[in-house]
Order: C-alpha cells, then sequence, then structure tokens
C-alpha cells in the first residue's frame, strides 16, 4: 500500500510590516509613560542633593560664628579680589570676599582657602552648584580686579546660591560681620541663603550675576534682594536673573533658615511674606502658613 508525503509547511518566523508598526507604537507609549516618572525620580534627587548643599552651608555658618563670634559678611565689592594678611586669610571686616570665601574652612575648603587668591576665585567646589540646574562650571575672561591680580586671562568658578539680602537689611551684611543676638526676629523666621534665578541660556557664560564666582564680595554672584519673591530659571537670549531668588527646581526654591534648618519655599509665596522673611529685625511676625 503506497503512502502519499504531504507537502512541507512553510513557517515565517519574521514579523510582518503591520506587527512592527504595533509594536513600535506600543514602545513609544511605554516610553512617554516612563519619561515624566524617570524626570520625577530624577528631581527628587537632585532636590535632595541640594538640600544637602543648603544644609552644610547652614553648619558652615554657625561653625563660622562659634568660631569668631559673627557670621560671615558679604564682602566688600566685586572688583576686590579675597584679602590675605601676611599670607593668610583675612577674616570679618577685614576680608574683601563674600561669605562663599569665607566658610571654605568649614566645608572642607581649607586648602584652596590657604592657597591665595586666584586658586580660590579658579577652583571649583560642587556644593555651590544645584544639580538641578547644573554641575560644577568655570568662565574665564580678562582681569577686572582693582588693582589687577595678574593683568591677564583669570578663571573664576561659578556659583548657584546667594545670601540675604542685597537691601541690607539681612543675616550677611556688606562690609560688616552680623552676630546672632542682632537677628530679632528670630533665626527660625529669618532666610539666611537659598538659590539665585538664572537664565539658563547663558550658563557657564560670562553673564552680570554668574561671572565673578561664589567668592564675590557683595555682588548679584553671591547676594541676592529679597524685595521680590523667587521665580523660576528661564531660557531666554537675552536677560539674567534680576538680581532675585530662584531656581531650576518646578515648584520654588529650596532655603536654609539662620538657625540652619532648610525648607522649601514656594514659588507662590506673596512679596510682603518673603520680604519679611529676608529681614533680620523688622518686628514684624510671618504668616503661620508661609
Amino acid at each position: 500500500m503506497k503512502h502519499s508525503c504531504s507537502a512541507p509547511i512553510k513557517v515565517h518566523l519574521g514579523f510582518t510590516l503591520i506587527e512592527l508598526l504595533v509594536v513600535i507604537a506600543i514602545v513609544g507609549v511605554l516610553i512617554g509613560l516612563l519619561l515624566p516618572a524617570v524626570q520625577k525620580v530624577r528631581e527628587a534627587a537632585a532636590r535632595t542633593q541640594c538640600r544637602n548643599h543648603l544644609k552644610q552651608f547652614g553648619l558652615a555658618f554657625h561653625n563660622h560664628h562659634d568660631t569668631l563670634n559673627y557670621f560671615p559678611s558679604g564682602g566688600w565689592d566685586a572688583v576686590s579680589p579675597p584679602t590675605y594678611v601676611n599670607g593668610a586669610p583675612a577674616v570679618g571686616a577685614q576680608q574683601a570676599a563674600g561669605w562663599g570665601f569665607q566658610i571654605l574652612p568649614y566645608i572642607e575648603g581649607d586648602n584652596v582657602w590657604k592657597s591665595g587668591a586666584l586658586a580660590a576665585i579658579s577652583t571649583p567646589n560642587k556644593l555651590f552648584f544645584c544639580p538641578s540646574r547644573r554641575g560644577p562650571q568655570t568662565v574665564t575672561y580678562p582681569d577686572g580686579y582693582q588693582p589687577p591680580l595678574t593683568g591677564g586671562m583669570i578663571t573664576h568658578a561659578l556659583n548657584d546660591y546667594a545670601a540675604s539680602n542685597k537691601g541690607g537689611t539681612g543675616v550677611v551684611r556688606q562690609l560688616y560681620p552680623t552676630r546672632i543676638a542682632q537677628i530679632t526676629d528670630g533665626t527660625s523666621n529669618t532666610l539666611l541663603l537659598s538659590e539665585k534665578r538664572l537664565n539658563r541660556a547663558f550658563l557657564g557664560q560670562k553673564t552680570t550675576d554668574d561671572n565673578q564666582g561664589y567668592t564675590a564680595g557683595w555682588n548679584y554672584d553671591t547676594v541676592r534682594k529679597t524685595s521680590q519673591p523667587p521665580a523660576p530659571d528661564y531660557f531666554a537670549p537675552f536677560g539674567d536673573g534680576g538680581g532675585i531668588f530662584g531656581s531650576s527646581h518646578p515648584e520654588g526654591v529650596t532655603a536654609v533658615l539662620a538657625d540652619g534648618s532648610v525648607r522649601a519655599i514656594s514659588f507662590a509665596i506673596s512679596k510682603g511674606t518673603f520680604s519679611l522673611l529676608g529681614n533680620e529685625s523688622d518686628g514684624q511676625p510671618l504668616p503661620s502658613d508661609w
């Protein structure tokens, strides 16, 4: 008896074009769903780091006060480099550089602090940068100090944080340092430091409020005003931070108060409340829900 043989069955192992397009569409949808979650996780981690930076600054201010009996000052002006007397960094009203330079010994920057003005001006420190905005950056341009330090090009290590306030009513004052006893409104009701607003289009470039760097004395690089509430960073072909506080965080800024505590401040805070927060001795109570 003869058995017939059936024809071999052809098996298609590849995708059809329609199947491939469906898979691509599904992957695209999944990526679209996952990206916001990933961005939120990254921002949460960056904000935690930013809080830690400000916490360390608050501790440094208090260690400075414990050692010298006063907080760091805001320095003299932007054209005066860090002051050294007989090779040692000056302190108090003798120091022309701002608070960022003055706290170096208390944030493990002692070697840079002792190495001279050029080393301090040009050496970036990651604590001075908010990871939501950028990593450590420098900018190089001709020597603008008076008298000149080199007469040539100088590299400046930049900074994302500023002290309160440019109006002269805050904890950090021009020329003369402040003592805790002068903060009559209470250290838990007074702003010490926060993040400064910048135009993100010019990060890493020489701008009016982001060029002198963290050592600058009494300049918008290191001191901001509290007469206006904080605002978000922005991206535009012109303009700077406007001399106010701000950040790259979506909801508001992170700040350290004069008692060393760290808290978030919403961009929605009222102008009046933020002004009171920046003044160490106005005698006015803050709203309970600020």
